[in-house]
């Protein structure tokens, strides 16, 4: 795994081959954190939250490019042992690792955040229902940005908050942002 920006820009981090997870190729990740750039001042991100994390990769490239607090959650407890590892390695207090189920995570947040990122598995069933949920709920801030990893069988272009979609090979990325104006702040 490797971090693509930021003070730990091109640090390595050697993944278990155990590993079950499709990681977020650093083609997709370059680019998308190319879009973010145009998008969002991520060292003014105060809050930010990686669904689905993984590896950590992307939560990384978050803590790497100076958001404030970064919480990744990730249901398997080898992948979520790997991030705390990742995490004490950089002595990193920002970045919170919490092992849990990412429904039962948005069912009790209380949270709001700057920026969301899921990257759930691409033949969950209840994919299609994650920008829902999590705008539901209230954990995006006006103006915050929700990003949503996808396949190719989903499109979310009819739904309301849809801002655009990004393909880099099989990597979909849909955007997804609740204006200020339409929160009623």
């Amino acid at each position: 795994m490797r971090v693509i920006s930021g003070k730990y820009k091109r640090r390595t981090f050697e993944v278990p081959r155990t590993f079950k997870a499709r990681p977020t190729t650093d083609f997709a990740k370059e680019n998308l954190f190319n879009v973010l750039a145009n998008l969002a001042d991520l060292e003014e991100c105060g809050n930010v939250l990686d669904l689905f994390a993984g590896t950590g990769s992307i939560s990384l490239e978050f803590v790497s490019r100076g958001c404030g607090r970064v919480i990744s959650v990730e249901r398997d407890p080898a992948h979520h042992a790997f991030i705390c590892r990742v995490k004490e390695l950089l002595k990193e207090a920002g970045w919170i690792p919490l092992r849990a189920d990412v429904f039962r995570y948005i069912e009790k947040c209380h949270d709001t955040f700057d920026l969301i990122f899921a990257d759930p598995p691409y033949a969950l069933n209840r994919l299609a229902e994650l920008p829902d949920l999590i705008l539901s709920r209230g954990m995006l801030a006006p103006d915050g940005l929700l990003i949503l990893e996808h396949g190719k069988d989903h499109n979310f272009a009819q739904h309301p908050h849809f801002v655009q979609e990004r393909v880099y090979g099989s990597v979909h990325f849909s955007f997804f942002e609740v204006r200020s104006e339409d929160s009623g702040k």
